[in-house]
């Protein structure tokens, strides 16, 4: 262990040293936005982008204090289990590789919450536009207008009302956002549209307080949802953590001799690198969970 603190102890000397005068968590950042840039996705560059513009993206010392919490824990629970100072090594790097993936996750959720609030943006406000107007291109010029919508969704309502005036109808505009947002709600509002457009409803006022009530009430368990989610996941990691903690108080009852006289039988050392594996994957799931889908209904 004295040697993986010496080993972290020289790498931010020469950080320092070699990136004197800038702030090393900042250089931190710069080169994972570099692997970023490179190796991600298109559809995650966006995420990215739209997470930034939001003021939500990890700060250097974020980034940082992860990287070294999971390198510090990644480092003794191998030290623990292995008693190898090669084996903690090759762990703590996994760790601190499993940062820019966290990250990817946490910026997906961000921006599925955005994506949502938008949407509930863009549904109340076309219903309150279409009570008045009795008509969906209308409605939708006039929330445009009202200026409550961002990008993505600001772009694609314009896309819409283009193709509405093109085809003279709203069908293909309808289908258009439906496959971008497949929310029920938005889903349950078009087809609303559509009857009322097609069959020339007199009295569509009722039809429209109740799909109101309906996004309200969707709306409301969404965020309570947002709540049950974020405590259950304290909760997750609280037990998933206690995971790596079980295997060692099976070297507590055969004693650290016996337990290190062990290690020498090469199927006990894939069993304890199969532990370590397969709890990482599990909470890696739930990380997964957790901040994928938020929003879905």
């Amino acid at each position: 262990m004295e040697l993986i603190i010496l080993l972290a102890i020289t790498f931010f000397i020469m950080l320092y040293r070699n990136y004197k005068g800038e702030n090393v968590g900042r250089f931190i950042n710069d080169q994972v936005a570099v692997l970023y840039d490179k190796f991600a996705p298109y559809s995650f560059k966006k995420v990215r982008e739209k997470t930034k513009e939001l003021g939500k993206e990890m700060t250097p010392k974020e980034y940082l204090m992860q990287c070294i919490f999971l390198g510090a824990f990644a480092g003794v629970i191998a030290y623990l289990y292995f008693y190898s100072l090669v084996v903690s090594i090759i762990y703590v790097v996994a760790a601190v590789l499993i940062v820019p993936y966290l990250s990817f996750l946490r910026c997906k959720r961000v921006y599925s919450e955005f994506i949502f609030e938008q949407v509930q943006v863009y549904t109340s406000n076309t219903i309150m536009e279409f009570a008045t107007t009795q008509s969906f291109v209308k409605s939708l010029e006039g929330v445009r207008e009202s200026g409550l919508l961002e990008d993505p969704i600001a772009g694609d309502v314009d896309r819409v009302i283009e193709l509405a005036y093109k085809n003279g109808s709203i069908d293909e505009s309808v289908a258009y956002f439906n496959r971008l947002y497949p929310y029920y709600i938005v889903k349950n509002m078009h087809q609303l549209f559509l009857q009322i457009t097609k069959e020339g409803a007199q009295n569509s006022a009722d039809s429209l307080e109740q799909m109101q009530l309906d996004i309200d009430n969707l709306v409301e368990g969404v965020y309570r949802d947002r709540i049950d989610r974020a405590n259950f996941h304290k909760k997750f990691l609280q037990f998933g953590l206690m995971l790596y903690v079980l295997a060692l108080l099976v070297q507590y009852l055969l004693g650290k001799e016996s337990y290190i006289a062990m290690l020498d039988k090469w199927y006990v050392q894939i069993l304890l690198h199969a532990i370590l594996i397969i709890n990482t994957a599990f909470l890696l799931n739930g990380e997964k969970y957790y901040n994928e889908n938020v929003g879905a209904e």
